[in-house]
């Protein structure tokens, strides 16, 4: 009897979103299924801004919990382009962002840097997911933790260089009140996501 691994090229890597909704090869329908995951995505993206605790510069919010989700259930390529679509969405005025308007500002003010970061989360998480360490517990948690440091580490650099707070006050504001909510919501999600494919998974 032969025991496979997460590394053997025989396991299926199939995203998250393609067990519970297959693609099938053709091009309107992958296009619709696209649209559509996109669509839910971006919405969930925006329900998680507006649950947000306000603080000086940047509120805390459940959107690192969901960006990291999208990246694991996705995969990097649909994951990292809904979270561009959810960017765009903004940038034309919706009010998807945790602030009650949208526009230019939250893409240029002090949360820009985690806004960006989180196409960067999205894209390595996914990227990680789709070669199975969105069946492990432990190692999804790494790749979530992953995800949560490129998060902070792009909105710790923006509010330090770009808007020029300074490391030390940029560490303050944006990064030490985050780190206890960062760890809990990668636990959360990285024990949701493999839960979710062990109950789905059709092998």
């Amino acid at each position: 009897m032969s025991v496979r691994t997460l590394s053997d090229p025989a396991v299926s890597h199939s995203s998250l979103a393609e067990l519970l909704w297959p693609r099938r090869e053709d091009r309107s329908f992958r296009a619709l299924r696209g649209a559509i995951l996109m669509a839910l995505g971006t919405a969930l993206l925006t329900l998680s801004a507006k649950v947000n605790l306000p603080l000086p510069y940047v509120p805390m919010t459940l959107q690192t919990l969901v960006v990291l989700m999208i990246g694991a259930a996705y995969g990097w390529r649909l994951g990292s382009a809904t979270i561009v679509a959810y960017l765009a969405e903004g940038a034309l005025g919706l009010p998807v962002f945790a602030s009650p308007v949208g526009g230019l500002a939250p893409l240029l003010g002090p949360t820009a840097g985690y806004l960006y970061g989180f196409v960067a989360a999205a894209f390595v998480t996914g990227w990680l997911s789709e070669r199975g360490w969105d069946r492990s517990v432990p190692l999804l948690f790494v790749a979530m933790g992953l995800g949560h440091i490129i998060i902070l580490a792009a909105g710790f650099g923006w509010l330090a260089f770009g808007i020029k707070l300074g490391v030390e006050k940029a560490w303050l504001v944006g990064v030490a009140p985050f780190i206890a909510a960062s760890l809990i919501k990668n636990a959360l999600g990285a024990t949701l996501v493999p839960a979710f494919r062990r109950l789905f998974d059709r092998r």
